[in-house]
């Protein structure tokens, strides 16, 4: 998969050349380009950035050096991408989105800063999306969390692949509790049906384990449940 961000902080982006992404890169995997979009401006300061038409606080982010930098991207490349607007207002980024970009071939992530965008600079995006309902200075670190999200779906990014697909939120549950050794520590014991070596049994315990905690910690994921699971929860709810 080939990643554009366009920036204005490129050196906060050192990041992801650590870990299973920096793996991921050197594998090729990931084709990673951060690129600094002050220096597609034509202002003679290299500004990116006026003062709103009517008025009002903060500055805004000119189209000018976006459209000149995916023209070049374009060039590069005329295939199909998904330009993705980081935008507080956009849809909210999850699991089942991360898993939906990780299918593409060229994901370009605009990056904004100050009060916010021209709104010109949202006629290239094909998603808005937002890492929730709050405002930060800029869009790279909800870009960061994107992409590592995005690459855990890559086959050959993780070493087990399986474990992107039992994350919590892959299944709408939140993940199961998971041990290892030692048995007993300061008095906590590993469950005994994780020692047991019944596969069936284990994974019995882990989904109604899973079911718990998102019951306790996100109901509002319990969408589609299967009768049995409305089950436990009514008894959960009875024993309260």
């Amino acid at each position: 998969m080939k990643i554009d961000i366009l920036t204005l902080f490129p050196k906060m982006f050192a990041a992801l050349d650590e870990s299973l992404l920096g793996k991921a890169q050197e594998k090729g995997l990931i084709d990673l380009n951060i690129c600094d979009f002050r220096k597609y401006s034509t202002d003679k300061h290299h500004h990116v950035d006026d003062t709103p038409y009517g008025g009002g606080a903060g500055m805004l982010l000119q189209p000018q050096p976006f459209y000149r930098a995916m023209d070049e991207i374009n060039e590069q490349d005329a295939g199909r991408k998904r330009v993705i607007l980081l935008d507080p207002a956009g849809q909210r980024f999850d699991q089942n989105i991360a898993q939906d970009l990780a299918q593409e071939q060229h994901l370009v992530f605009l990056c904004g800063h100050y009060e916010g965008f021209d709104q010109r600079i949202e006629n290239l995006a094909t998603d808005h999306l937002s890492i929730g309902d709050f405002v930060i200075t800029g869009g790279e670190m909800a870009a960061m969390m994107m992409v590592d999200a995005t690459a855990r779906f890559i086959p050959g990014v993780l070493g087990n692949q399986a474990s992107a697909y039992s994350d919590s939120f892959s299944d709408n549950l939140l993940e199961y509790p998971q041990y290892t050794r030692p048995v007993e520590y300061r008095g906590m014991k590993v469950p005994d049906v994780l020692l047991s070596g019944n596969h069936q049994k284990i994974a019995q315990w882990r989904h109604e384990q899973a079911l718990y905690k998102t019951y306790c910690q996100r109901p509002d994921l319990l969408t589609e449940l299967s009768s049995a699971d409305q089950k436990l929860i009514q008894q959960w709810q009875n024993n309260k």
